[in-house]
């Protein structure tokens, strides 16, 4: 009940910018384009420059900064909905990143978010990383690129909260916590697997995504987030001149 209630309280009722405060705008238009996907690039996890074992390639729709991160915690913590759709259009500029920016000829792409844990769904009355999915799937077949969202993980075991963990200990609490449900494999048949979340830090959680999802026999295409901290963008470092001649 107190999702539909916030879905339909967040249509109808004026409300501040979640990004700046800015009156009666549920994202103007600076913070929207903050989410607009044009900074996405590849991302390593800050604290482990390898990140752990078995991470997938990430890359991420923003930098979880400023209006973005209040943007993300607005909608997760505090139910905003209908900004699922403006961290949906960051989080598919970073699917697209991720495969290279294929398109309608690549083969089908199937989003597979990570699940929050069942009391976390319960206290927030909605799940976060699916919600975003969705609205990602949607803008990335708008844009002729055929999605879907298979949430086909699941959480094996209760974890502890990851809030104040470091990088070893959230690997730790996360091991073995996730499984594929029966028919996962079934459902993603064929199609080209990225793991989304809406935010990396350590990268323990995609992870523990990606293992649980190769358990099953399925591959892993890479993953998406739709932001990270900024020291975690990886810098893509243009050719020198000496390079250049090098080369040809």
């Amino acid at each position: 009940m107190r999702g539909w209630w916030q879905e339909l309280a967040g249509l109808v009722l004026p409300g501040d910018c979640a990004g700046c405060g800015a009156a009666r705008a549920v994202l103007c238009p600076r913070c929207g384009d903050a989410l607009s996907g044009a900074g996405a690039g590849p991302v390593r996890p800050a604290a482990r420059r390898s990140g752990p074992v078995g991470l997938p390639g990430v890359h991420a729709g923003a930098r979880y900064e400023g209006a973005v991160r209040a943007v993300v915690l607005a909608h997760k913590e505090r139910g905003a909905l209908p900004l699922a759709g403006p961290l949906g259009t960051a989080l598919a500029a970073a699917v697209l990143g991720c495969c290279g920016g294929a398109g309608a000829g690549a083969g089908e792409l199937v989003l597979v978010p990570v699940p929050s844990a069942r009391r976390a769904v319960r206290a927030r009355g909605h799940d976060p990383a699916r919600r975003i999915a969705l609205a990602a799937s949607g803008r990335l077949r708008r844009a002729g690129a055929p999605a879907r969202v298979a949430p086909v993980l699941r959480p094996r075991r209760r974890v502890a909260d990851q809030a104040g963990l470091g990088a070893r200990e959230r690997l730790e609490n996360l091991a073995g916590a996730l499984e594929v449900c029966r028919g996962g494999a079934r459902v993603t048949a064929g199609a080209r697997i990225v793991l989304v979340d809406d935010v990396i830090t350590t990268g323990a959680t995609l992870a523990e995504a990606a293992r649980a999802l190769r358990a099953a026999g399925l591959g892993v295409a890479g993953a998406a987030v739709v932001a990270a901290p900024a020291d975690s963008f990886v810098r893509i470092r243009s050719a020198t001149r000496t390079e250049q001649k090098s080369c040809e």
